[in-house]
């Protein structure tokens, strides 16, 4: 595929490590952390209800 497109791979693995030096946006950290704490709610409250019968 790369002889019918020479550079196409070169370019592709140019824009991945660029995206790949960009930090992780404050807002989408604060998203993963808050979905995080949802989810240990979620498993405790499970297991407090299977503790319960």
């Amino acid at each position: 595929m790369a002889a019918f497109h020479p550079g196409v791979s070169a370019q592709l693995r140019e824009f991945y490590q660029s995206v790949q030096e960009e930090g992780i946006p404050e807002r989408f950290l604060e998203l993963l952390e808050r979905l995080d704490m949802a989810e240990r709610r979620a498993e405790e409250s499970i297991k407090n209800r299977e503790a319960a019968r």
